[in-house]
């Protein structure tokens, strides 16, 4: 979205594309000004561009511009900028919630009197639905239609909203499900790279309610992921508030060796880039090994920027970036845009662009990419190809050892011991699948070719093996057609599953009931190996505990072993139907083999059709019977979407911030706690309170569908809240899963029946946690669920940058542990009762002495602990936002209030 600016630089000029003027925002009448501008990283000049543009003297200064300009590239962020996105993109998932609130905005705005009308996205805002296809379904020709077809039947209330919306809403747009996965169809389809509105030319730039939109920096496009809550406020005009990051330059050299994928690369820069520390910063690549670099490798590192901690992972604009659009059939006018544009801001890259000032450099010759996996828990603990084994029996004996602790009964060893039996180190799950590497197609054809060589050579995926393509795009099926490989990948039951987001999310459906039945029995420690990039604990699939993250190529490799507790490198996958053991060297195909199949098999057109009526739909998606008007027709007995509670009795002015006083700890978690433990994902229990409350509203176990599927629905997400199996909750020891007790009686329950009790009781809850709280995928209700159940203060010891930004977002305060300290150097049992004071004073002075606050924390005997801890409230917007309790109600009142 552009806007008039005030162009106190005298930046603004015309360039002439095409034979048509269009307006630009110049960088070089910075430059001229302050000559350190020009050794700016790329992805700051794309940000000093958006103020130049946007300056309007209230949210955007002058000075704001002069200080990026000055950016010291050693200093500790401390300049905000407000930052205005040119779109918003959405997935179904974290989409759903959004257009919910929306709505529900819309009927506040329309009971205090104001026009329903003016909530409205004010830029283009695309939502792809592609996170509700599950794998129930797999290894047959008719799979992806079977599953599509209980996708609709569990969706189809959801979908009516979503299309609803899409006639509601100005600038909004759905893509049907079934097309692909938001980053690829992003990729592929939707991003700009340069855009032109109202003859007004910039830089394409995004927020997305997903932390993979950073897919889209491979393209050249800033862009990352932010909560929902934030994605509404920006759809609805508000800028993003950050302070202006360090950035990382990572430089590449040397291009992948024989043997080595996109996927051992991504491995890898994600393993050296968490052990260096990118959390809140950017990282940006450049060097010579970007000349070898295609576009769709550099998608797959961009992709992975959330696993390794990094805002985001950019690569320039540059001569591969215009062959990628010109063959994924972008027209010549959109490509002919993007090269002046850039050419014209000095920000295209060439091999003779010189080198920016970078806050540090790190270095990476691709030339020494090997073979690697991540497991069995994190995407940043890589494995050489060669160590799987024994990461394996390392966790397994863990396992085993907590086991013997629990008294639980898991007494197998490890390995298969006969073909049909389902043992520790079983592969049960083998799923090439996510935006990460389906849209690579390097990576596709070479498993392709492996499934093909093993086929020839006699071997086949083991029986008890769930084997699954769900690819990001249409495109995908139609090229491996061409390169000769369907074939073989359907005869190993890799068989296309759906277009969307599958078994990186937990969408993984259910195993073979006698898989389950084993794994049960003997209590076993089996494996995932899928081509995502998540393999937290509990989030493939809750019966499965080891989660590899590996290339196309490998998850066929290990559904051909059926076993991760092997040496692929030494030892035989199997015996061939010549009785001779076959090996992986033997069926892995070469780098030219692969990029000549790939050149033969890819086309333009074949983008260009898949695209070309994108929003169109099947004759489901056409069919379906959608209300219509400005406001919403709330179905009172639906299940999917149901009015919000966060505009209830709002009053045209926020009532005065209140003290934190005679608070009691809900939950007391260590380090690495994830939005996936803390946000409902994955199936909903039939003995959870979610499960009750969806059978206690006639819904059978059978339909109770995911916790994704149901983010329109307050009632279920908040039931789900800190529900994961995994969570350990120190205040019920000895426990798994959404359990705490209730205090002071210490009367053990579930965490919403505890949170319920409290707030019956008039009791605010605070939540204590370790480092790197909320870590993992943006999700809204990691801050919505908290806090509906009455959680106002978090205090951790650190925190991800999205989670802390949505708990602000919704009104609750975030307070960090000063370094060194933590609850248990603390002497902190949770049994304590909190008190913080002076929070609305520091609020009213804008932190003029200090974010320092005072917690207090009096025991059962009486007496009192007193600590510090700094108030993470970290932008003068996030002040307002907390004000008004929460970003929705502080944008509806500006809303009134205009």
């Amino acid at each position: 979205m552009s806007m008039n600016s005030l162009n106190s630089f005298g930046s603004k000029a015309t360039l002439t594309v095409g034979g048509q003027p269009i307006t630009l925002y110049r960088l070089d009448a910075i430059t001229k000004a302050f000559p350190s501008a020009q050794k700016l990283p790329y992805s700051l000049k794309i940000l000093l561009e958006n103020l130049l543009r946007t300056e309007d003297g209230v949210s955007v200064k002058k000075e704001d511009i002069e200080a990026l300009a000055k950016w010291d590239a050693k200093a500790e962020p401390q300049n905000e900028i407000a930052f205005t996105p040119s779109r918003v993109l959405l997935q179904d998932f974290t989409g759903v919630p959004a257009v919910v609130d929306l709505a529900a905005m819309r009927d506040a705005m329309n009971k205090m009197g104001g026009d329903p009308k003016k909530i409205n996205p004010l830029q283009p805002v695309e939502l792809v639905i592609d996170h509700s296809v599950q794998v129930d379904n797999f290894g047959t020709k008719d799979s992806a239609h079977q599953n599509a077809e209980l996708e609709f039947q569990r969706n189809s209330e959801r979908y009516r909203f979503l299309k609803w919306g899409q006639d509601a809403f100005r600038n909004f747009k759905a893509v049907p499900p079934d097309t692909g996965i938001v980053h690829q169809v992003n990729v592929e389809f939707l991003a700009r790279v340069i855009m032109n509105e109202g003859g007004v030319a910039y830089p394409d730039t995004v927020v997305g309610t997903d932390s993979h939109t950073t897919m889209v920096n491979g393209l050249g496009v800033l862009g990352w992921g932010v909560g929902g809550i934030e994605a509404e406020a920006a759809m609805l005009g508000q800028p993003v508030s950050m302070l202006v990051p360090q950035v990382v330059g990572m430089k590449l050299t040397g291009k992948l060796p024989e043997g080595a994928t996109a996927t051992d690369l991504v491995l890898t820069v994600t393993q050296i880039l968490r052990k260096h520390g990118v959390v809140g910063k950017f990282v940006e690549f450049f060097g010579p090994g970007l000349a070898d670099l295609a576009l769709a490798d550099r998608a797959t590192i961009a992709n992975m920027a959330p696993e390794y901690g990094a805002t985001c992972g950019i690569f320039p604009i540059d001569a591969e970036t215009l062959k990628y659009l010109k063959f994924t059939g972008r027209s010549d006018a959109q490509v002919e845009l993007v090269e002046a544009y850039a050419k014209a801001q000095g920000i295209f890259h060439t091999k003779d662009t010189p080198e920016a000032e970078y806050s540090a450099i790190l270095t990476l010759d691709i030339g020494t990419i090997e073979p690697s996996l991540a497991g069995p828990a994190r995407p940043q603990d890589r494995v050489k190809l060669s160590d799987v084994k024994g990461s394996y029996e390392g966790a397994f004996k863990a396992y085993q050892d907590r086991a013997k602790k629990d008294g639980k009964k898991n007494l197998a060893l490890a390995g298969v011991e006969a073909d049909k039996n389902v043992a520790n180190g079983s592969v049960v799950i083998a799923a090439i699948t996510s935006c990460t590497n389906t849209s690579n197609p390097s990576v596709l054809v070479a498993a392709g070719l492996v499934a093909k060589k093993a086929l020839e050579k006699g071997l086949m995926t083991k029986p008890w093996v769930k084997t699954s393509l769900a690819p990001g795009s249409q495109v995908v099926p139609t090229y491996l057609k061409a390169a000769g490989v369907m074939d073989a990948l359907d005869a190993q039951r890799f068989n296309v599953v759906g277009f969307g987001c599958t078994t990186c999310i937990g969408n993984s459906g259910p195993l073979p009931v006698t898989t389950s039945k084993s794994i049960d029995d003997g209590d076993l420690m089996v494996a995932a190996v899928l081509s995502g990039n998540r393999n937290f604990e509990g989030r493939v699939h809750a019966e499965v505990r080891a989660n590899y993250l590996a290339s196309p190529p490998l998850v066929v490799a290990y559904a051909l072993a059926g076993r991760v507790d092997i040496d692929l490198t030494k030892e035989a996958l199997g015996k061939g139907k010549d009785g001779k053991d076959v090996f992986l060297k033997d069926i892995w195909p070469s780098q030219k083999e692969v990029s000549d199949t790939v050149s033969k098999a890819l086309q333009p057109k074949m983008f260009k059709e898949v695209y070309s009526d994108v929003y169109k739909g099947d004759e489901q998606w056409r069919t379906l019977k959608v209300p219509t008007g400005d406001l919403y027709k709330w179905e009172e007995d639906s299940t999917y979407v149901k009015h919000p509670p966060y505009f209830e009795n709002i009053t045209r002015n926020p009532p005065p911030v209140k003290e934190v006083k005679n608070a009691r700890v809900l939950l007391m978690l260590g380090d690495s706690i994830t939005t996936d433990h803390i946000s409902p994902a994955g199936n909903i229990k039939k003995d959870s309170p979610a499960g009750r409350y969806l059978m206690d509203h006639k819904v059978d176990a059978a339909d109770f569908n995911s916790y994704g599927s149901r983010r329109g629905n307050h009632e279920v997400m908040v039931r789900g809240t800190f529900a994961n199996i995994r969570l350990r909750n120190q205040i019920a020891p000895g426990t798994e899963g959404g359990v705490t007790r209730h205090l002071p009686d210490g009367e053990p329950m579930s965490v919403f029946d505890a949170a319920m009790k409290y707030e019956h009781e008039g009791v605010p809850l605070v939540v204590l946690a370790g480092k790197e709280y909320g870590s993992g995928s943006s999700r809204d209700w990691a801050a919505k669920g908290p806090k509906l159940l009455g959680i106002r203060l978090v205090i951790a010891e650190s925190y991800e940058r999205i989670h802390r930004s949505n708990l602000v977002g919704m009104g609750i305060l975030p307070l960090q542990f000063k370094a060194g300290e933590s609850p248990a150097s603390l002497g902190l049992t949770g049994e304590e009762v909190f008190e913080v004071e002076g929070i609305p004073g520091m609020l009213d002075s804008g932190f003029a002495n200090g974010r320092d606050a005072k917690v207090k924390a009096k025991s059962k005997d009486g007496s009192v602990k007193e600590f510090t801890a700094r108030v993470r409230i970290d932008t003068p917007q996030e002040i307002h936002y907390y004000k008004n309790g929460g970003i929705l109600p502080y944008v509806l009142r500006q809303l009134l209030s205009n």
